[in-house]
């Protein structure tokens, strides 16, 4: 069996299980949360935990250690960078508005988990520009300041590009921990259907069967989210800039969106990505080979909106306030996560504990989110993969203008 139906079977018995505890006494549902559901959940989110940091410090690396090789520095890597860039931030910039709009949190479904926890105050956004650069790296790391850590691996990308052949060694180094923390990513989401169906089942025991609409909205808002940014954002650009009829565009890559909505992988999706832009879309093979394969690193929308949603969803329902500086924190800090982001599935999970951790959060607050976050990844991995091959095709159009041009 799939883990994608291994994850939906375990959310529905985790709904029905929950759900039924609703109905028993404290006395009893107290010691099952606390002895059974409880430490399972707890043990699936320190899974995740315990690789945020490497992933984050590793993959950032590589990601600037590849954009920076000489050969990519011209006009089509500034480009496809700067595409990337507006693009996630439009993403966020919706996802932050939808969450706004909606509020998928406010009900007040969750006041059990209110009582527990004291939001710690983000600080000033210019004093965290300022500190973004460590004055000691491996206390960065151990204390997780995740912008620090972030800035440390784009120091050490650059340097790798710089070097070039000299530090082949440790290039090599760091695609083999790149592997293995990809690896365990794999091995911590095979564990995803239990930690799902205990944190549902712990969630709605605790909050109610109320909690389901809540969790409902929050869903129904990411997917809000992923259709606007890929109808409006990506097709606006279709058809502005590649003067393509965005439907068209989408009716010809829509085999590629079907194998990622499936496997939740823009890396197992990629071959397919660029096969299918190349003949399907008439995509030159030289920009569909350097902008997808960069774009399945860096260029992560569906990510970003779902990790800008679960942030206001969140917030809302730990009634923790989120003022305009920690708001433009989210922007920075989700557009700075999406370069690190690995395209496996449920990756997005560890980069959101990140941006909860930046603007004083709590990670628990995951546990509300993870069951479903299955479903949504799927949804969001079609939408990553769709923004790189929009990158990809209006700048091949442009480099096809600009040879008829000077071939008259």
């Amino acid at each position: 069996m799939s883990l994608t139906k291994k994850i939906l079977i375990a959310l529905i018995a985790g709904a029905v299980v929950g759900g039924i505890l609703t109905f028993t006494p404290d006395s009893f549902f107290g010691p099952v949360d606390k002895f059974f559901l409880n430490p399972i959940g707890q043990i699936f989110l320190n899974l995740i935990m315990m690789l945020v940091v490497p992933l984050v410090f590793v993959s950032i690396t590589l990601g600037t250690a590849g954009l920076g090789e000489p050969a990519k520095l011209g006009k089509i890597g500034v480009s496809t960078v700067g595409f990337f860039l507006c693009t996630t931030a439009l993403a966020l910039t919706i996802a932050l508005g939808l969450g706004y709009l909606i509020k998928p949190g406010e009900a007040g479904m969750f006041d059990t988990a209110n009582a527990n926890y004291e939001p710690s105050e983000a600080p000033p956004i210019m004093e965290t520009l300022i500190n973004i650069i460590p004055e000691n790296p491996i206390a960065a790391m151990s204390s997780g300041d995740m912008l620090q850590i972030i800035a440390f691996a784009i120091f050490i990308g650059i340097a790798l590009a710089y070097l070039g052949e000299k530090t082949q060694g440790i290039h090599s180094l760091f695609e083999q921990a790149n592997e293995i923390l990809n690896w365990l990513v794999m091995v911590v989401m095979k564990f995803a259907p239990y930690g799902a169906f205990a944190l549902i089942a712990s969630a709605i025991g605790g909050a109610g069967l109320d909690a389901v609409g809540s969790m409902v909205s929050y869903m129904l808002t990411v997917i809000l989210g992923l259709i606007v940014h890929g109808l409006l954002v990506y097709g606006l650009i279709i058809w502005f800039l590649g003067k393509q009829n965005p439907f068209t565009f989408y009716k010809g890559f829509f085999p590629a969106m079907s194998v990622a909505f499936s496997t939740s992988s823009s890396n197992a999706t990629l071959p397919l990505s660029m096969k299918t832009a190349q003949e399907n879309l008439g995509v030159k093979k030289e920009i569909s080979s350097f902008v997808q394969p960069l774009g399945a690193t860096i260029n992560m929308d569906g990510t970003a909106i779902m990790q800008a949603v679960a942030t206001v969803f969140i917030s809302q329902v730990y009634d923790i306030p989120l003022g305009f500086s920690e708001l433009l924190m989210v922007v920075l800090v989700a557009t700075l996560a999406s370069v690190g982001t690995a395209g496996v599935p449920g990756v997005g999970l560890i980069m959101l504990a990140m941006v909860l951790s930046q603007v004083g959060l709590p990670a628990e607050g995951i546990a509300l989110i993870v069951g479903i976050d299955r479903i949504l990844d799927m949804l969001r991995t079609s939408l990553n993969i769709t923004g790189d091959a929009t990158i990809a095709y209006v700048l091949s159009e442009r480099e096809k203008r600009k040879e008829a041009a000077s071939a008259k």
